[in-house]
């Protein structure tokens, strides 16, 4: 399984170096064919990957054209999507995905949360969100979030684990931009994260 979110595909304003999530593309069809390719190189048909929200902002009339062409780019996506909504995905997205969802690997290609989805791994909980969590203190529970783009939350138990996320800092190697992270790479980064609080004391 793999992570992800804040793809924000379509989405021009991103466009260059900005404040909020820098990205260095001519265009918009260059940033979302890299996060495709990317995507594809590493996820498999076989594949689920969990998306933490903001799929694209795409604003055109009418606005069944702007859905059609964000479910073409999840189409060329390998993987089953675990789609869970961020401020920047409407119901009547997910309302015309799920009109459109379709057997893929055995299993429907999108699976749609509101709020967030839990997981289970290694004796730990994952609690997947767009927004990150406040959670006070807890143990074994970590929450996996998007929505901040290029800034981190200054809690240990909080991974952003969007396309922008600097959080990649506690990898030993960097995955290609808009590549999903995988269980291997988030359990690094909340080793790391956890080392760096460590420290801080």
């Amino acid at each position: 399984m793999y992570f992800t979110a804040d793809t924000h595909f379509f989405h021009k304003d991103l466009l260059g170096n900005s404040d909020f999530a820098p990205r260095p593309f001519k265009s918009v069809e260059e940033m979302n064919q890299t996060i495709i390719d990317h995507w594809n190189a590493r996820v498999t048909p076989e594949d689920t990957v969990y998306h933490l929200g903001d799929i694209a902002l795409y604003f055109i009339r009418p606005e069944r054209a702007s859905q059609a062409a964000v479910l073409e780019v999840l189409n060329q996506l390998n993987g089953h999507l675990v789609l869970i909504k961020g401020n920047h995905d409407n119901r009547a997205l997910f309302k015309f995905l799920a009109q459109h969802n379709y057997t893929y690997g055995g299993k429907p290609k999108f699976e749609f949360h509101d709020v967030g989805a839990i997981i289970k791994v290694n004796h730990r909980q994952y609690y997947m969100t767009h927004y990150p969590m406040m959670m006070g203190i807890v143990k074994q529970i970590i929450n996996l979030h998007g929505h901040i783009h290029h800034y981190s939350v200054n809690i240990k138990e909080d991974i952003n684990v969007g396309i922008d996320t600097p959080e990649t800092d506690y990898l030993k190697e960097k995955p290609p931009f808009g590549t999903p992270f995988s269980m291997a790479e988030i359990e690094e980064m909340v080793a790391g994260k956890y080392n760096d609080f460590q420290k801080r004391r």
